[in-house]
């Protein structure tokens, strides 16, 4: 009985995706600390709840949405929704509802502003998901919401740096997802989706990454002179483009599974993770 309800518990935190949403947190959190030019904001436990649940809730939101998608595709069919470990699928509503509210209640508390990128984010996350559309433009409205959130608590003017983090968050978003539809394409065909990358042939769309990464890597390096880094940040950025960039032309080499699975990898938190770590060290390291 004891295994049973730790195993339920465990399929209803996997709805809420908590790498996912770790990461989204993460990144709010680490533009927040930018944001402070480098100091830890009072505000900043706040930010992270905010962030922590808010992300929580749109993510379990989606993953209900898209149920019936995931239930056709071989990479997702075991989930807790599509594989009916909880049924009816409704039962995760109450959970996710109440998150986002919470989440949307202390987006207020942080600032109006932060409360209007909250509602916005969610209604995209929840337009955006697999079966109507690709990338553009909800799902980085969706993305770009968290950084939003964490930077207008500290600071609640909008600036170049805020811009740029935004547009860095528009150009990875594609490398990242569209990598992983190139790695499972016959998997997402199976389950009718065929939109943008799955409309083009796979040779085409490497060369959109390609790209795409070579701009992710040139506005990183904007970003340097534009926020005012100092040379960790530029170290580390100039590392982290670099691998990007050279496992994408790996992959336009190979244009195999395995090289488009190790970009979506590297994409993840090995690239947007650690680059906001590093633009939070460096702002430390300044204001120190």
């Amino acid at each position: 009985m004891k295994n049973h309800r730790l195993n339920v518990i465990r399929d209803y935190i996997a709805v809420l995706k908590p790498r996912e949403s770790s990461l989204l947190t993460f990144i709010g959190v680490c533009a927040a600390i930018i944001a402070g030019q480098g100091l830890i904001p009072p505000k900043l436990p706040l930010v992270l709840v905010t962030l922590l649940l808010g992300s929580a809730g749109v993510n379990g939101l989606t993953n209900y949405l898209d149920r019936n998608i995931d239930n056709k595709m071989q990479r997702t069919w075991h989930r807790a929704l599509p594989s009916k470990r909880i049924y009816p699928a409704h039962k995760v509503l109450p959970l996710t509802i109440i998150l986002v509210i919470i989440g949307l209640v202390l987006a207020w508390q942080l600032h109006p502003f932060c409360f209007i990128a909250g509602l916005v984010g969610t209604a995209a996350a929840a337009v955006g998901r697999k079966k109507w559309t690709c990338v553009f433009p909800q799902g980085i409205l969706a993305s770009c919401a968290p950084v939003l959130i964490g930077w207008i608590a500290i600071d609640a003017t909008f600036s170049w740096p805020l811009l740029l983090l935004c547009l860095l968050i528009a150009l990875w978003l594609p490398i990242h997802l569209w990598s992983v539809m190139i790695t499972h394409r016959e998997d997402y065909l199976t389950a009718g989706i065929s939109y943008f990358p799955l409309s083009r042939e796979t040779a085409e769309v490497i060369k959109v990454l390609i790209v795409l990464g070579l701009a992710l890597h040139a506005v990183s390096l904007t970003l340097y002179f534009v926020a005012g880094f100092a040379w960790l940040y530029l170290v580390l950025a100039n590392i982290l483009g670099s691998t990007l960039i050279y496992t994408s032309l790996r992959l336009v080499v190979s244009h195999s599974r395995r090289d488009s699975w190790k970009l979506y990898k590297l994409s993840a938190f090995p690239y947007l993770g650690l680059i906001f770590l590093a633009m939070c060290l460096d702002s430390r390291l300044i204001s120190g």
